[in-house]
């Protein structure tokens, strides 16, 4: 499996959680749903995004928007509307003077048609996004990756916005699927754009000797991995594979290496009931103790206070540059059109 498709392995859409909105200007949603990542979709009109403290960010119909954070934001049709409704978690929408409007809303958004020519068509969806594997994949993005229309038109966007606004037999099952698509085709999109600020693990890919080593070492995490035997499965010289991988990626394979197996321990030691033993194995320890020092050097802790939640240090930085455990405000980036 490919390092992409690996970090993506642990972002899901959430069930019942994509919807389409119809809006007269002026109008302003306040979205304090606390979802980790969002995906937004102007199917007609234009709408802006604004980061609590950030740029706005200007969407035209087509434009898809993903927002990254548990920070609350505003989707408007202007950046100086003030919002009147908010949304919150479990798809509860209230006033801003505290009256819930759910079923209300929800309603009128449901039987709404096209309307004006003034009128804006938005639709949303959230997504779940667990372990420390993800992580890594969103410490790459920006708060609010925007992707013009022509970067992401094709079937997957023309279906889901062809079904959104329908009600037939497992229908929330197949817009849950598309949305997992929506976010691959958008990821995509941001990442392949020219000057991308595409982490170097994506970037990497694409090259005939760093791809076939991040292959490799994500098919294989547990094998006792050296420089010259990464190098012969991949077949170049040792100062070759090293040089390579370095420039493109931002730090050797071993360094690499050791970073994602942490990742992958971290995740099994929250997710399943797997011994400290057993998970050292599986991610290339020889014993519990191995990875304990490991993992309490990388982490600040121990495995043991981790599984229990009491975790010192947030997840370990980037890989490739960087660190995601110190917060950073981040401009919004855009796929020309």
């Amino acid at each position: 499996m490919d390092p992409f498709a690996d970090l993506l392995d642990g972002v899901r859409a959430r069930t019942a959680a994509f919807c389409q909105a119809v809006l007269e200007p002026p109008w302003a949603l306040r979205i304090a749903d606390g979802a980790p990542l969002a995906l937004v979709m102007t199917m007609r009109g234009q709408a802006w995004v604004v980061p609590d403290g950030g740029e706005p960010v200007h969407l035209r119909t087509g434009d898809v928007a993903l927002v990254k954070g548990l920070a609350p934001y505003t989707v408007a049709d202007d950046p100086a509307t003030v919002p009147t409704v908010v949304v919150l978690p479990e798809d509860r929408l209230r006033t801003t003077e505290g009256v819930d409007v759910t079923d209300e809303l929800l309603r009128a958004w449901r039987s709404a048609g096209a309307g004006a020519d003034g009128t804006t068509v938005v639709a949303s969806g959230t997504y779940r996004v667990t372990g420390d594997v993800t992580a890594r994949l969103l410490s790459a993005l920006p708060s609010v990756v925007l992707v013009r229309r022509a970067e992401v038109e094709g079937p997957v966007m023309s279906l889901l916005g062809s079904e959104v606004g329908r009600d037939g037999p497992g229908q929330q099952v197949l817009l849950d699927r598309l949305l997992d698509l929506a976010l691959i085709e958008t990821l995509r999109a941001w990442f392949a754009r020219p000057g991308s600020a595409a982490p170097g693990w994506y970037r990497a890919q694409g090259d005939a000797v760093a791809g076939p080593a991040l292959r490799a070492l994500h098919d294989d995490p547990a094998r006792p991995w050296t420089v010259a035997e990464l190098a012969a499965d991949v077949g170049c010289s040792r100062a070759a594979l090293a040089r390579r991988f370095t420039t493109l990626v931002g730090e050797p394979p071993m360094t690499y290496l050791r970073d994602w197996r942490i990742a992958l321990a971290a995740d099994l030691l929250r997710s399943t009931d797997l011994t400290v033993d057993a998970i050292a194995r599986r991610v290339g320890y020889a014993n519990p103790f191995a990875l304990s020092v490991a993992f309490k050097r990388a982490r600040g802790t121990s495995p043991a206070r981790h599984r229990a939640g009491d975790a010192a240090v947030p997840p370990a930085r980037e890989p490739g540059g960087g660190d995601s455990s110190r917060p950073r405000a981040q401009p919004a980036s855009v796929v020309p059109s």
